[in-house]
């Protein structure tokens, strides 16, 4: 086999363990990516049981790399502690060294078997069910990283009569430094260590090389798997990028205090095993065994540290755009509607501060509050757009039912609120800046009025709020009674206006149309909120398909109604419901 032929099979068996590794992960994550963080989440309250969940996430995914952009995130909105994810990432570091291990162990000759039966699994549950199909893709992938693993055996085998590589792999044991930096750098490139490390493996075993020149080259590797995660999380909040930077510092450590003992811990290593491939993966597993006695009692410090080195911004707290839409949930379903469910709720709490600065703004001349909320509406705009984007992007991906469902309900809900954004913007600040302009004011008993209803909405927010994140049908009852009585309050509020009308109240008199807009305002916005309880309705059985009574029904089904007839028509689930003649 010429050298281009040798270069061209190690290539292709770099990119098919690189490609495979990847269709494990995301079969992992999409199938039982919420399970992994509910177990994560259980076990990271004492550091030792962190680092042995992040062990068996860590050889799941077969990436600590993954592991860590899994966890980040939800360190970055305090559902983890920074110490205790330090202590996972120290679990994961040893899981895909354990999945090294596996993968070096001769299973590569089951690869057709992998690829068959992930075809056919993934076939036969696609559309159906989702963790089936999922466990399908895991297996293809495994089959492709096989076929890797063979296909990189077998260039390697004729690498050892290359005077070029016997020539590099010299140098290398001459210059270990050379040979830490050429794993750093190519493990950066491939974004994942395992690949590496089994291209090293092969390395050793075919070609013949001794497994001690390549330890320098090993360690270089360690070194390297913190900068993937380092990089992919550049552009987030320091909180998130706390947690690959202190994985940084344990490696750098770890990789610093080892090369210097590489002559006294070699002779150990060497002596463990015959064959130079399994004295490369022994290496690799040794030293990630290590760095759990080693820093398991140094998290707190080490996440004292990366906050020193990353300090939250000050001034900032990130609200002009999205806080939770980390892209690299997307790879995990169930987390990504998480991340977008908790930017709905910022979009929830940018709403209940335009609402409280609209009735400050209606009893007080102060220009400064209108373009506060003007600010506001652009940054639900801004919010509304991402989040829809960002689960587009997820549903390009294979979505079971429920997921899909919820995916549909927090766009509707956004939808909603935005709307609601601007009705305040568009409508009710402009009928405030029209009060101002002509010096008008509400008569005592119509600002009560109208104080009422707007307090009533505050309520009902927060409310629909919690419908939104719980789904649970009594909410979505007594949201749906709400509407029933701010309807009542309305209609009363209106009644009352009339009346003082009628008895020649001059301030009602001057007002009146601003305030019966403001009214007609407050109950489109009531709308809005109160539609999230439908869908939770529907599903729970308790909604009817009409408004219309059972006598109407049935004249339905007859003559078809002239274009003078009242009807109320059909409920619709995701647009708020009319409460008649508006």
């Amino acid at each position: 086999m010429s050298g281009t032929e040798i270069l061209i099979s190690v290539l292709g068996g770099i990119a098919l363990i690189l490609w495979g590794c990847r269709m494990v992960r995301t079969g992992v994550l999409r199938g039982y990516g919420s399970v992994l963080l509910q177990f994560i989440g259980d076990w990271t309250g004492n550091r030792l049981r962190a680092a042995i969940a992040g062990s068996i996430v860590g050889t799941l995914l077969q990436s600590s790399t993954a592991t860590a952009l899994l966890v980040s995130p939800f360190v970055a909105q305090g559902a983890i502690v920074t110490a205790g994810a330090l202590a996972v990432m120290l679990g994961a570091d040893f899981g895909s060294a354990v999945a090294a291990l596996v993968f070096s162990s001769g299973v590569s000759a089951a690869w057709p078997v992998m690829a068959f039966g992930g075809y056919a699994l993934h076939a036969t549950f696609e559309g159906r069910n989702t963790r089936m199909m999922n466990l399908g893709r895991v297996m293809i992938g495994l089959g492709m990283l096989f076929l890797g693993l063979r296909t990189i055996g077998m260039a390697a085998s004729d690498l050892s009569s290359s005077p070029v590589i016997s020539a590099v792999i010299e140098a290398t044991s001459r210059e270990p430094l050379l040979a830490l930096l050429a794993g750093a750098t190519l493990t950066w490139a491939a974004y994942s260590s395992i690949a590496i490390v089994l291209f090293a493996v092969a390395l050793a075993s075919s070609a013949g090389l001794p497994a001690e020149q390549l330890f320098p080259f090993v360690l270089g590797i360690n070194a390297g798997a913190a900068l993937p995660a380092l990089s992919a999380t550049l552009g987030e909040p320091p909180a998130t990028r706390r947690i690959p930077i202190g994985n940084l510092i344990f490696r750098f450590i770890g990789v610093a205090a080892a090369l210097p003992l590489l002559p006294y811990v070699s002779p150990a290593i060497t002596g463990f095993h015959p064959d130079s491939g399994m004295q490369i993966i022994a290496f690799h597993l040794a030293f990630n065994a290590a760095l759990i006695p080693l820093f398991i009692g140094l998290t707190g410090a080490v996440a004292w540290l990366s906050q020193k080195i990353l300090p939250d911004l000050v001034g900032s707290d990130g609200s002009a755009g999205p806080r939770y839409l980390d892209k690299s949930l997307l790879q995990s379903p169930s987390s990504a509607l998480g991340a977008a469910a908790r930017e709905t709720l910022h979009m929830g709490g940018i709403v209940e501060s335009m609402m409280a600065r609209t009735i400050e703004i209606f009893d007080s001349d102060n220009p400064a509050l209108s373009k506060a909320v003007e600010a506001d509406e652009d940054r639900l705009d801004r919010l509304n757009e991402a989040i829809k984007l960002y689960l587009t992007r997820l549903m390009r991906e294979e979505l079971g039912e429920t997921d899909s469902q919820r995916a549909i309900d927090i766009i509707t809900f956004t939808t909603n609120l935005e709307h609601v954004g601007d009705i305040i913007d568009k409508n009710l600040i402009e009928l405030a800046k029209k009060k101002r302009r002509h010096r008008l004011q509400f008569s005592d008993r119509g600002w009560d009025d109208i104080h009422s209803m707007h307090a009533r909405i505050m309520d009902t927010l927060q409310l629909s709020l919690n419908v939104f994140m719980n789904g649970h049908p009594d909410s979505a009852r007594q949201l749906i009674a709400r509407k029933t009585e701010l309807r009542e309050m309305e209609i009363e509020d209106t009644e009352k206006h009339l009346e003082r009308l009628r008895s020649g109240v001059f301030e009602s008199m001057v007002t009146s149309a601003i305030h019966l807009d403001v009214i007609r305002d407050f109950k489109r916005i009531n709308s809005h909120l109160t539609s999230v309880a439908y869908p939770v309705l529907e599903r729970a059985g308790e909604l009817r398909p009409s408004r219309l009574t059972k006598k109407s029904v049935r004249q339905l089904k007859g003559p078809a109604p002239s274009a003078e007839t009242d009807l109320t028509l059909p409920l619709n689930k995701s647009d708020p419901v009319p409460d008649g003649p508006q």
